[in-house]
């Protein structure tokens, strides 16, 4: 089944995470210290390299770790660690295969609830709980996977109209409304770190 993705910004990257499980699986490993776009054009990238038009896992978990390390890291590079991001793919789809035959679809496809489904996600490599409940939201809101209790699941993305993650986006607008929440966060960040480290001078003073 198809569905209209809007990730990548780019229509034939886009395409792919639309029909591809496992497309869309390595897009989401990859969503880290890079813009959204550049990680979910990602695997459109490694599929041209290795000469088709989508993933296929055992392919890929069989693939001499050099080589593809060197296929991702080829100009433009996939990842702004293509090196190490390369060896993270290799590891997810050799654990697809181990437990899932290989069919990155067979993760979700019979989960038997939310709660059931994060856990299956936070045991993928390279998925702890933030990614985990991320890719749970995405797979709700567009890839139509809701078993019950999925919006619980996935915690504060799995919100309507929260605009936090990927999970949100369906285009430039709301790209920007996600881009604009992220910033946020790093600045109250920064503002919360830096409050701490003046109490701390403060206490220092008054000892």
């Amino acid at each position: 089944m198809t569905h209209t993705i809007r990730l990548a910004q780019q229509p034939e990257a886009d395409e792919l995470l639309g029909r591809s499980p496992l497309a869309a699986l390595v897009g989401m490993l990859l969503d880290q210290q890079v813009p959204m776009e550049w990680a979910f054009a990602g695997p459109l990238t490694i599929a041209q390299r290795l000469g088709g038009d989508d993933l296929d896992a055992r392919r890929i978990a069989e693939w001499p770790p050099e080589e593809f390390a060197a296929l991702l890291s080829q100009k433009p590079a996939v990842h702004r660690y293509p090196g190490a991001m390369a060896g993270r793919v290799q590891q997810l789809c050799r654990y697809l295969v181990e437990h899932y035959d290989g069919d990155a679809a067979a993760v979700w496809r019979d989960a038997a609830d939310g709660p059931e489904l994060l856990r299956r996600l936070n045991a993928l490599p390279g998925f702890g709980k933030q990614k985990a409940q991320i890719f749970l939201a995405l797979l709700g809101k567009q890839y139509d996977v809701r078993p019950d209790r999925w919006r619980e699941a996935a915690g504060p993305y799995g919100e309507r109209d929260a605009f936090r993650s990927a999970a949100d986006i369906t285009g430039p607008e709301t790209l920007e409304k996600v881009r604009a929440h992220k910033q946020q966060l790093k600045a109250q960040a920064k503002k919360d770190k830096q409050a701490s480290k003046d109490k701390q001078a403060q206490q220092g003073s008054d000892s």
